[in-house]
């Protein structure tokens, strides 16, 4: 995370270092990315850049986080618009998701990023929602979601629901970044597998 040193910058100078570094993280992954490129961009010294992060990862993982808390808050408002639907929520939520990624100054940044995952990627992506000390995070979720229509018994299998749906959709976004899928594409096999969930995979035996 940012030293606070980088939070006593203003938001104008804040701003710069970030874009010069989400620009960087768009030109290559975060194993390729060059602090000179970055310093360059942003117009400031080598030093400089050290009194605000330890490094490239600080830096890449501070913009996965703030990505995180806007993510965080959109699927709230989403959850809300669909009163509690979860179902409907994750779809609405992929769907402007995709629509984002699209964008041209979002698509090539996240398509570094989804194509080089890793669990601490992942971690970043997903930290407002799992991590011990962002609980309250998780909650609040909860406490928007209606189980009327889920075959649900308990909390905890509501959060196991939910964990599996980020799974398939963190899944799809990495399948149409690899294989450069259309909107539409990605859309009929993510309906179909969150269609397969809804109606459960095990069929009684007559």
């Amino acid at each position: 995370m940012p030293k606070q040193t980088f939070f006593n910058l203003s938001k104008e100078k804040q701003k710069s270092l970030i874009d010069a570094a989400k620009k960087e993280f768009s030109r290559v992954p975060l194993y390729e990315a060059s602090i000179s490129n970055i310093i360059k961009d942003a117009g400031i010294p080598r030093g400089s850049f050290y009194q605000y992060f330890d490094g490239l990862e600080d830096i890449f993982y501070f913009l996965l986080h703030e990505h995180s808390q806007r993510n965080f808050e959109r699927l709230i408002s989403i959850m809300k618009m669909n009163n509690g639907d979860l179902f409907a929520t994750i779809v609405d939520w992929f769907k402007g998701i995709l629509i984002m990624f699209e964008e041209p100054e979002n698509r090539q940044y996240f398509k570094n990023a989804f194509l080089n995952m890793n669990y601490k990627v992942e971690k970043a992506f997903t930290q407002n929602m799992y991590e011990e000390k962002r609980k309250s995070r998780f909650f609040e979720i909860i406490s928007n979601i209606n189980p009327g229509n889920l075959n649900v018994t308990n909390e905890e299998e509501i959060y196991h629901i939910f964990k599996i749906m980020m799974a398939v959709s963190f899944q799809n976004l990495i399948h149409a970044f690899a294989k450069e899928l259309q909107i539409n594409d990605v859309m009929k096999t993510f309906l179909l597998e969150i269609e397969l969930l809804k109606k459960g995979f095990y069929k009684e035996p007559k």
